[in-house]
């Protein structure tokens, strides 16, 4: 049970008690701790993830000796996207049961530790298949730290300042992505540094992929600050003498008023996850394609010219290119870190069922009016960069909805069960989305799947008409 006052845990501070308290007051040193320790794993969890968006039109181009505008190239892409998915979906799984079986902090540095040993072996891939592999392990501890971060989370904040909570924590993810931006466009977009790099005989995405073992020592630190949740233990005492209470059920979550829970969160979490991979991380094009054009027009080269022909133009300024390509992936992470900072705020005025109407609407406007008009008609650079932050804040924003909804949806024994099934098992419509992409024989370009995937933003806001409003509620015990 998660109360208003003192929630339970003898780390809340004595100051809370009896009083009415804004969402970031009263709060003790050791809640501060938690949101701190959970989000930098998903900081790091995200930046494993994005080091492949980051860097895959160099990285697959490498591996299959082609060029980046190679149609293998994109499909091999869809097939890495796709593993990473599928490995997500049963990493959120397994883990999330595993957490509310032998604890939080526990399973939390066993999927930090997974992640990044995957991470820095994709350094070492010297064939396509073993990155689609790789991308695959990578993906379940980053879809099992979800999971659990989460539900922790949730279970040591007050309920006046869960939303905002689980929402900052959400939001921390924007820094992973800022930062495989900021490392790939220092490895790849630096002449010097690359250059020094190409010297050496090395590949700066390679470097990129091996920065990814560092995360392994926030682990040391969980090991030493973290307990269980207050919350984690009573339903562990709870289920020593009633088998009824038994912790980490999967059959549960399809019975009773779970399957109803389940069923919503599923499709919430596979609506924003196909529309985010699909759709939301190809705002990095809007400059790139400007970038591209002004290459073709300095190079005097015709639009329709044979492909071999531009790309060794965008060969010549690959540099400036990639500067484009990060810039436009900083600005639209950026929209989108505020848009998850605000979901619980926004949240909390409007309902839980309120707010995912509002960015799931805003969200289809967003992707047609970028791959439909900005990007076709040849917008100026300022247009899109004051685009752009807009278009991440409403395509991305409602993911911080499933850090906020999913926990209150479910039991604590049940809690990471849950919300890594609802979180993860949506990677599976997302991974059969690029399975389908990349069998085509002629894959679609990325602007092109943003507009085929636009319309389930609709799908949502349909979906979220029978979800169960949970503002103003505790947590079920």
């Amino acid at each position: 049970m998660s109360s208003d006052s003192a929630n339970n845990d003898p780390h809340v501070s004595p100051a809370a008690e009896g009083q009415e308290l804004k969402w970031n007051q009263g709060i003790s040193s050791y809640q501060w701790l938690v949101l701190l320790i959970a989000s930098l794993g998903w900081v790091f969890d995200i930046f494993e993830g994005q080091i492949f968006v980051a860097s895959m039109n160099d990285a697959m181009p490498d591996l299959l000796g082609t060029l980046r505008n190679d149609p293998s190239v994109r499909a091999w892409n869809d097939v890495a996207f796709g593993s990473f998915l599928l490995g997500g979906a049963l990493g959120g799984v397994v883990f999330g049961v595993v957490s509310d079986r032998i604890g939080r902090s526990k399973t939390m540095i066993i999927t930090i530790l997974f992640y990044s040993m995957f991470t820095c072996f994709s350094a070492f891939a010297q064939a396509p298949w073993q990155m689609v592999a790789l991308r695959f392990l990578v993906a379940m501890g980053v879809g099992g730290e979800w999971a659990v971060a989460s539900a922790m989370v949730a279970e040591v904040m007050p309920r006046r300042s869960r939303p905002v909570m689980s929402s900052i924590f959400h939001a921390s993810s924007v820094f992973g992505s800022l930062l495989a931006a900021a490392t790939i466009a220092l490895l790849i977009g630096n002449e010097q540094l690359n250059a020094s790099l190409a010297a050496r005989g090395i590949d700066g995405w390679r470097v990129g992929f091996a920065i990814g073992a560092l995360p392994a020592l926030l682990t040391v630190w969980i090991r030493w600050k973290l307990h269980e949740p207050e919350s984690w233990t009573a339903a562990q005492e709870r289920a020593k003498t009633d088998a009824s209470q038994a912790p980490g059920r999967l059959s549960e979550l399809f019975e009773g008023p779970n399957l109803r829970n389940t069923i919503v969160g599923v499709t919430l979490a596979t609506v924003g996850l196909v529309t985010f991979w699909g759709g939301h991380i190809y705002g990095k094009n809007a400059l790139l394609r400007k970038a591209q054009t002004n290459v073709l027009q300095t190079e005097g080269i015709d639009a329709g010219a044979e492909n071999e022909v531009k790309q060794a133009a965008f060969e010549k300024h690959r540099s400036l290119i990639k500067r484009a390509e990060m810039s436009s992936m900083a600005l639209n992470t950026i929209g989108g870190g505020l848009g998850l900072v605000l979901f619980g705020w926004i949240s909390n005025r409007l309902g839980r069922k309120g707010a995912f109407i509002l960015y799931h609407l805003l969200g289809f406007i967003m992707m047609v009016v970028l791959f439909q008009v900005l990007i076709p008609n040849g917008a100026s650079e300022s247009v899109l960069m004051a685009f752009l932050p807009v278009f991440g804040f409403f395509t991305l924003g409602m993911h911080a909805g499933y850090a906020v909804y999913f926990p209150e949806l479910y039991p604590t024994r049940l809690r990471g069960t849950g919300a890594g099934f609802c979180f993860n098992m949506g990677r599976l419509g997302t991974a059969a989305a690029f399975f389908g992409f990349a069998v085509l024989a002629n894959p679609p370009t990325p602007e092109e799947k943003a507009m085929w995937l636009s319309p389930l933003f609709l799908l949502g806001i349909v979906v979220v008409l029978f979800a169960k409003e949970t503002r103003g509620e505790e947590l079920p015990e």
